[in-house]
């Protein structure tokens, strides 16, 4: 009776899978065949357009049908796998009235090729030749044409008798329809013999070990690092990430790029020339010197995506520098001298029209990935990832303008400069709309009542400094204060705390205060001090804060020209308000319509 496995055992390794990806592997890491690799596609699943008795088949846009069941050792399928990247990059897929004798005359000088080179092992019903009787695939095609193929020459192929240079109406369309093949074989070339001399001089222990095939992706990272100083830092600071599979998996057709993990996913099936990873890799890496992860606010992701689309992609041609892909860049002349913010408050208005674009990852998809860790460059570790994207980004703008590395856009430098230097904390942004509403009050001597008596001469009177006589009149501003459940209280109490203290000492002596919720309580003017003591929140479930507003503007006893400043979440209704005003809302919030006054974030 056959023993039952135990199901805790778990299920039996797959050899054959294991012995494929072995094979793969070492051929991914081979210096001849990884610029290769980096551009193909394994497709390894049933169904796939591999022969039934066959290894292998490849399609000229890339792609390598393998069978998905058979088993082989790792030395044969990494012989296998290069005899079909050889058929890339010699340039076979040709046009030609016999395709099975064109495909036969290849195997036969890939096979040769192989046997010279040494490099993995046949198996065992592919035949392995010594010599070859003509010079090139061309005048072997033409002898079989006219003599036909000897049997002993039909067993060369990946495939067996079926031929494994698929047809081209079997090909997927726009996978690898731009890679230069032979360019990609001629640099493999090249890093193979530069890896033979490493060996020979003692900087490699073996061939291909810690060698990374030089992609245009990788061209472009290396020319920032080395002649373009402004982004050269961050681009040393990111790995370049080009799996494929990665970038299906994550649903990243070009570009994408994660502040968080310091990685930029280029997909290599986009077919981008090195120019085009230049403006590619530039896009993203602005992404996070400028901060945009950081500067959203609670906008909504795709559209803030979109808006700093717009305005990176007009620098970067306004600077010429790579070129423009054919899919997922955004640029629009008419928006030059917008800031990501005035262009958001644009879209927000029109959004069915904005959400049809795409980005460099798709459509409805933004590339600045969303980070694992909310709010990650608030943390410790964050703060210091963070400041130094941000020095980079600095450290190169002061390097290209000492050495005059080409024209940068007046908009870029500018926005550059200001984040450079020290965000300013809410409290202070908050003082100084004190400061300009409510500025010190005129103080004059008077004898009106002794302040106090020297004992020396108790016999003279000491003036005092008092206000100016009706200064305090007109004094004072209007809080709009949203109570709802939505509200925090820790960040409440951090509002009303700052506002009390501003008050008092700026002789403010009482503030008209409503609260709000899904109605307006009116409080009437209260001390400042006594603010923070009165609030309740009520949590009806809404926010409505434009009847609050009504009442206040139209208040007899409010001064025609007194400020008002709302407090709220931002989960409010849109509000029409014709007085001078700010908001005071919480960090990673924003406000659903575009604000006329200033805006205060709380951290």
């Amino acid at each position: 009776m056959a023993r039952k496995r135990d199901k805790k055992a778990g299920s039996p390794p797959d050899i054959a899978a294991e012995n494929f990806g072995r094979g793969y592997g070492a051929v991914k890491t081979h210096p001849m065949f990884a610029p290769l690799c980096a551009h193909a596609y394994i497709y390894r699943q049933a169904g796939n357009r591999c022969p039934e008795n066959g290894w292998a088949a490849v399609s000229g846009s890339g792609q390598i049908h393998v069978h998905p069941t058979r088993r082989g050792e790792p030395e044969e399928w990494m012989y296998v796998l290069a005899h079909c990247l050889l058929h890339l990059g010699f340039g076979h897929f040709q046009e030609h009235q016999r395709a099975m004798e064109w495909n036969i005359a290849c195997d036969c000088f890939i096979a040769k090729f192989l046997f010279d080179l040494k490099l993995g092992r046949p198996p065992g019903d592919i035949a392995h030749p010594a010599e070859l009787p003509a010079a090139s695939e061309e005048e072997m095609y033409r002898r079989f044409c006219e003599n036909g193929v000897p049997e002993a020459m039909r067993r060369f192929g990946a495939a067996g008798p079926f031929g494994d240079m698929l047809p081209a109406r079997e090909t997927r369309r726009g996978w690898g329809s731009k890679t230069d093949w032979q360019a990609c074989l001629g640099q493999g070339l090249v890093m193979a013999v530069t890896s033979a001399v490493n060996i020979a001089a003692g900087y490699e222990p073996a061939s291909g070990v810690g060698n990374v095939p030089l992609t245009p992706a990788r061209k472009a990272r290396n020319w920032f690092i080395n002649s373009y100083p402004l982004l050269g830092s961050l681009a040393a600071a990111f790995d370049i990430i080009e799996d494929p599979l990665v970038c299906i998996r994550m649903a990243i057709p070009v570009a994408a790029v994660d502040a968080e993990a310091g990685e930029v996913y280029m997909n290599p099936a986009a077919g981008l020339d090195e120019y085009e990873s230049r403006f590619v890799l530039a896009h993203e890496l602005l992404h996070v010197g400028l901060r945009h992860h950081a500067r959203r606010q609670g906008r909504d992701p795709f559209l803030w995506n979109i808006a700093c689309d717009f305005v990176i992609n007009g620098w970067l041609v306004e600077m010429g520098l790579g070129e423009l892909p054919q899919v997922g860049v955004l640029y629009d002349p008419n928006l030059k001298g917008a800031s990501a913010e005035s262009i958001y408050d644009r879209i927000v208005v029109d959004m069915r029209k904005w959400r049809k674009l795409c980005t460099l990852r798709g459509c409805c998809a933004p590339d600045i990935l969303e980070p694992r860790i909310p709010d990650w460059w608030a943390l410790t570790g964050g703060i210091d990832l963070d400041g130094f994207y941000r020095r980079c980004l600095s450290q190169g703008l002061a390097y290209q303008e000492s050495e005059g590395r080409g024209f940068l856009p007046v908009g870029l430098v500018e926005e550059i400069r200001a984040l450079s230097q020290p965000p300013i904390p809410w409290d202070v942004e908050l003082a100084q709309w004190f400061n300009h509403y409510f500025a010190p009050l005129e103080e004059r001597r008077s004898y009106a009542r002794q302040s106090r008596r020297q004992s020396a001469t108790p016999d003279i009177p000491r003036p005092r400094w008092v206000p100016e006589l009706e200064a305090e009149e007109g004094r004072t501003f209007g809080v709009v204060l949203d109570t709802s459940g939505s509200m925090d209280r820790t960040l409440l109490a951090k509002a009303l705390g700052a506002i009390a203290s501003y008050s008092l000492s700026r002789d403010v002596p009482a503030a008209r205060v409503i609260f709000c919720d899904a109605a307006p309580y009116d409080q009437g003017y209260m001390p400042p001090e006594a603010i923070a003591e009165r609030v309740k929140i009520r949590g009806r479930g809404g926010t409505i804060l434009q009847p609050g507003i009504d009442l206040l503007e139209k208040a007899e006893d409010f001064p025609a020209k007194g400020p008002v400043l709302i407090i709220t979440d931002g989960l409010c209704d849109r509000l029409h308000i014709r007085r001078e005003h700010a908001f005071l809302i919480p960090e990673g919030h924003h406000l659903p319509f575009q604000p006329k006054g200033s805006v205060f974030r709380i951290r």
